[in-house]
């Protein structure tokens, strides 16, 4: 479900795969490729983002939360927000060093970095050998840079920073699985679920069933083999709210992304939501949103 839009015609489709909303919000913030002298000294420090820093030539000594790293060409560190952190030459030699600071809003893959332990991944590691050909990648889009970036430039770079987080997740779901096997399942299941759960709304929707049709986080629960309480259980672990609320959220997204259509009426978006009437529907929404549909709707315009 990538928006909301009006149905197809029933009889029409012959087949279809349905993409689960894709919402990640990622903040890429100090990028940056350098070349330091050997009397080159970072004070201590720590600051709220994720920090891969990724040695180029030359050495780095890294001390992290009073432990001391050295770092070498082709080795990655991962820091943590509140990390505190400084580094420096690692042998009294120049160095270069590539260096992201990041917040993604992905619970899953903050979840497995949270659970993993090691600070220092070497060149020969798994994780850097599958990340090593993306940072080169990077670091090549970030020394052609010079003065403002170019939009261009800005996508290649968010690009190529999706596939790392790709091959991060390949590379760190693995050693995740292997250190707490149980919280990871707990994770994906969290994850079925709310597949499940925008799965619902875009056949609810699309197919113009009543909101508060007969199939719903019941049945989504049954089809997992596991229990309604656990269903609710592990989402709100791993979301920090329940299915229900989620399911709110939904309809108001889709509701919302409605009602900036001009060409479709309030009436119309009621029934493509499946509610039994416009009535219901302003209820609803205005209970989620604190305006009714039509208040919404102006205030857009």
């Amino acid at each position: 479900m990538v928006s909301a839009f009006s149905p197809p015609v029933l009889g029409q489709c012959l087949s279809e795969t349905i993409i689960p909303d894709v919402k990640t919000t990622l903040n890429l913030f100090g990028m940056h490729l350098r070349k330091v002298s050997g009397e080159w000294d970072y004070p201590l420090h720590a600051h709220p983002q994720y920090e891969f820093n990724y040695v180029l030539e030359g050495e780095q000594l890294f001390t992290v939360n009073n432990r001391s790293y050295i770092q070498r060409a082709g080795d990655l560190v991962l820091l943590r927000p509140g990390d505190s952190h400084a580094s420096r030459s690692g042998n009294g030699q120049a160095f270069t060093y590539f260096c992201i600071h990041f917040d993604i809003d992905d619970k899953l893959l903050i979840s497995l970095l949270s659970r993993l332990n090691h600070v220092l991944f070497p060149s020969a590691s798994n994780i850097a050998h599958k990340l090593g050909p993306i940072l080169s990648k990077l670091v090549d889009i970030s020394g052609s840079i010079s003065g403002d970036i170019t939009m261009s430039q800005r996508m290649r770079l968010q690009s190529a920073v999706f596939d790392l987080f790709a091959q991060l997740w390949e590379a760190f779901s693995i050693e995740a699985n292997l250190s707490s096997p149980a919280t990871y399942e707990k994770i994906e299941l969290a994850h079925q679920i709310r597949s499940r759960l925008q799965g619902l709304v875009y056949q609810q929707f699309k197919l113009e069933l009543p909101y508060d049709s007969h199939y719903g986080i019941d049945d989504i629960a049954s089809e997992l083999g596991i229990s309604a309480s656990h269903c609710y259980r592990v989402f709100r672990q791993v979301f920090g709210n329940s299915p229900r609320v989620f399911l709110s959220e939904q309809m108001l997204h889709e509701a919302k992304v409605l009602l900036d259509d001009p060409n479709l009426s309030v009436s119309r978006i009621s029934g493509i939501l499946g509610y039994r009437d416009i009535a219901h529907f302003s209820r609803q929404f205005k209970r989620w949103h604190g305006t009714s549909p039509r208040e919404y709707r102006e205030s857009r315009q």
